[in-house]
């Protein structure tokens, strides 16, 4: 399957922002906005030109697909998904991303990042009531049960993100037990704890709507 494989701290300086795409590392003052807060490119310190219109609407979606680390064609589908169901279009779209499993994991305090809980999910780390899932897109739903397999439960990688993470809270449509690695669905997300970053998501609907 095809996925962004380059170098991520350009994709936060391209978007003039953090995205928390490295963990731990985006907290510290190693992190790239923090040394380099410019576009990339040799003409990244130049004056940036000023965006208004399509450029605005294209840098609210391309911020919310780059924070979620999913694909053009898979963030076009969620927007299909939203605009056929009753509700805010935009607040919709969010609620199917953070229901994503890969970020459920990361929500639940397992990951330090979304990346690493996509590869927690692909590696068989996770079940969903008890069955496990593989697939990072699968959207769970209130009343599931996400929690680490076990014969994964002394992994490595999934005890150090869990002490990495100990000072994040966890949102409160999940129901966390970081010490049995184990989580239950309460309710939708709610919109204002979608998301970490400043994010205007009517305009990806506008852009999408055209």
């Amino acid at each position: 399957m095809a996925r962004y494989s380059g170098p991520v701290c350009r994709l936060c300086r391209r978007e003039g922002m953090k995205l928390f795409l490295k963990g731990e590392r985006c907290h510290t003052e190693k992190c790239a906005i923090e040394k380099r807060n410019f576009a990339p490119g040799q003409h990244g310190k130049d004056k940036k030109a000023k965006i208004v219109g399509y450029g605005l609407q294209l840098r609210e979606k391309q911020k919310a697909r780059r924070y979620y680390r999913i694909l053009e064609g898979q963030f076009r589908n969620l927007y299909e998904k939203a605009v056929n169901q009753k509700g805010i279009t935009g607040e919709l779209m969010l609620a199917m991303l953070e229901k994503r499993l890969d970020n459920v994991v990361y929500r639940m305090g397992l990951a330090t990042s979304r990346a690493q809980g996509r590869q927690l999910v692909r590696h068989g780390h996770v079940t969903v009531n008890s069955r496990k899932v593989n697939i990072p897109s699968f959207h769970v739903k209130p009343g599931d049960v996400v929690e680490i397999r076990q014969g994964s439960r002394e992994n490595a990688s999934i005890l150090s993100a869990r002490d990495a993470t100990a000072h994040t809270p966890s949102p409160s449509w999940l129901e966390v037990d970081r010490d049995a690695l184990r989580a239950r669905v309460l309710q939708q997300p709610k919109r204002e704890e979608l998301v970490q970053i400043q994010l205007n998501e009517q305009l990806i609907v506008e852009l999408y709507s055209k």
